[in-house]
């Protein structure tokens, strides 16, 4: 029992550093992995619950004339020359 639960406890801990990896790494594909994710839980004729999961699946709107890199806006791309 002890080994199975090492085991889960690890796997788990992979699993979240693979998402904080994504996410940081490739934050337009992890966008649209969670839009693809989202879209098909928040169609008409869906339970209630599962289209306040797929509210929860999808990720917040993007703000136009954002960055053109898409990722966290905490680069100062003002003060680059060209």
């Amino acid at each position: 029992m002890s080994l199975t639960l090492q085991y889960v406890v690890i796997a788990i801990a992979v699993l979240a550093s693979v998402v904080v990896v994504a996410r940081k790494q490739f934050p337009q594909a992890t966008r649209r992995l969670r839009i693809a994710c989202a879209l098909p839980l928040l169609r008409e004729g869906r339970p209630p619950w599962l289209r306040s999961f797929g509210r929860w699946i999808a990720p917040p709107p993007s703000q136009a004339g954002a960055d053109a890199c898409g990722g966290c806006n905490s680069c100062d791309t003002s003060s680059k020359p060209g």
